[in-house]
């Protein structure tokens, strides 16, 4: 899930394209409200971090603008702002925002709050695109972030999670190291480097070795693929 974040403090973009990488999110910065609502426009982002504060065009004329275009009409949006008065919180939510959070405040708030508000825009798009994937025993949830086989909690990093996420999506399809490589850590495929390899067989080990039955299947030459095989009598 992408997330497109609006802020002029650089140290605070910084911070927060930190974090959120780092639970999994691909995340775009910008720094002014030009370039924001630019990007918002042209983009596909599953949600956005707008301050209310911003040079070029404000917060509240960056919503407004979100609001009227078909394309980011219905994008969940999260205000940041540093005016703790009633009155504002009020006009941004009559203005359009979907929630708002006065600075500073605690990451892990932050990150509850976008959790609800992607389960909300799921809700509402009707579950379109399943926020929950299954194959065999194994259960993923893309919003909760957490993953389950024969009902034991799986506990994977950012990147174990994402690489598991897409190979399950994509369940039954061989995918190469290359597309891995761009889908997963955004880099072009280098064949000096195993990152993949390495992703991959940290990911079996908490995926497949500890059940009955693998789930992830290497094909010699080609790549790697997430399905289930009866077992071999």
């Amino acid at each position: 899930m992408k997330i497109l974040v609006i802020e002029d403090e650089r140290k605070l973009a910084a911070y927060l394209r930190r974090g959120l990488s780092e639970e999994g999110f691909g995340v775009e910065l910008a720094y002014d409200g030009i370039d924001g609502l630019h990007q918002a426009s042209e983009g596909s982002f599953d949600l956005i971090l707008l301050d209310s504060m911003l040079p070029g065009i404000d917060g509240l004329a960056v919503l407004a603008a979100l609001r009227k275009t078909s394309r980011t009409a219905q994008t969940p949006v999260l205000m940041l702002t540093a005016r703790a008065q009633v009155e504002d919180r009020v006009l941004g939510l009559q203005s359009g925002a979907d929630d708002y959070l006065v600075k500073p405040f605690a990451f892990s708030e932050l990150l509850a709050r976008i959790q609800v508000l992607l389960r909300r825009s799921s809700a509402a798009a009707g579950a379109l695109e399943p926020t929950v994937y299954r194959l065999a025993d194994l259960e993923l949830d893309l919003i909760r972030r957490k993953a389950r086989r024969a009902d034991q909690r799986l506990d994977l990093t950012a990147k174990e999670f994402n690489l598991l996420s897409l190979l399950l999506r994509r369940q039954g399809e061989v995918l190469s190291r290359t597309e891995l490589a761009e889908q997963v850590w955004d880099m072009n495929f280098d064949s000096e480097t195993n990152v993949v390899e390495v992703a991959i067989r940290r990911l079996r080990s908490k995926l497949d070795q500890p059940f009955a039955l693998p789930l992830l299947h290497t094909v010699r030459g080609m790549g790697y693929v997430l399905e289930f095989r009866e077992a071999k009598s």
